[in-house]
């Protein structure tokens, strides 16, 4: 099942043509990939970072840009599992407006790491891949 979330464009996240500034929709993906923890893992983003002592940093990102979003529009956000590798999530973005109309993707994948050592890779744990299960495709 798809984690789902959405939030209403603010006048920081628009350009001068009104519209979201494309950076914008990174900062959006994660403000949503931070939510959808407390869905898949029942807990809060930092207790992953700051407790568990696991970071996620993001090595891969491919965006495709279908639809503008206006100030004062909804963005509504599913996002999905789509694999769960050794070390790596994939994770796949749709972002619809209010009316449905899907207006950017994107696929991301990010790496398991160690939070004090953030170039050391380790095993997703298994405790994480039941919780993210919930959000396969």
């Amino acid at each position: 099942m798809a984690f789902v979330s959405e939030r209403r464009v603010d006048f920081p996240m628009v350009d001068l043509a009104r519209i979201v500034y494309y950076p914008r929709f990174w900062d959006m993906a994660h403000r949503f990939y931070e939510e959808s923890w407390e869905f898949s893992c029942g807990m809060h983003y930092n207790e992953i970072l700051s407790d568990r002592n696991i970071a996620f940093p993001l090595v891969h990102s491919d965006a495709t840009f279908l639809h503008p979003i206006s100030y004062g529009e909804t963005v509504q956000c599913t996002l999905t599992v789509t694999s769960i590798g050794e070390t790596s999530i994939c994770w796949h973005y749709e972002f619809r407006n209010q009316n449905g109309e899907l207006c950017w993707t994107a696929d991301q994948v990010t790496v398991c790491t160690d939070m004090m050592n953030v170039k050391k890779k380790i095993p997703v744990p298994q405790w994480m891949r039941d919780g993210l299960a919930k959000m396969t495709a």
